[in-house]
């Protein structure tokens, strides 16, 4: 086996700790690499390293799974790729607030002896 067979056939680990070459994510997600390779270019998703081909890549779970949002938005709402990237962007935005006030709203309850 090469080194470059070795790279697109990396064991999935576990859950915790899973990673994907470009070929896995494709399958999981079930895309094409050019459209992996487009949502990298418009940082939607990001490789865990930064090798300068694409075919060296992994990425992880959460890669896998905003891959899949950016497909629902894309098929659902008809988004090219910067209003995919915008939109994901803000989406995150906002779930990092809500963990704001949530984490605020239970300090609170603690320092009111609730």
């Amino acid at each position: 086996m090469s080194n470059k067979d070795h790279v697109l056939t990396v064991e999935v680990l576990d859950q915790s700790g899973s990673t994907f070459t470009l070929r896995e994510i494709c399958e999981r997600g079930e895309c094409h690499a050019e459209f992996v390779i487009k949502l990298v270019d418009y940082g939607i998703i990001a490789p865990l390293e930064d090798y300068p081909e694409a075919r060296q890549w992994e990425f992880d779970v959460a890669a896998l799974s905003r891959l899949r949002k950016a497909q629902r938005l894309q098929r659902d709402l008809k988004m090219n790729l910067p209003g995919l990237a915008m939109s994901l962007e803000l989406l995150d935005e906002v779930e990092e607030m809500r963990r704001e006030v949530a984490r605020l709203n239970h300090r609170i309850r603690q320092l009111m002896g609730e």
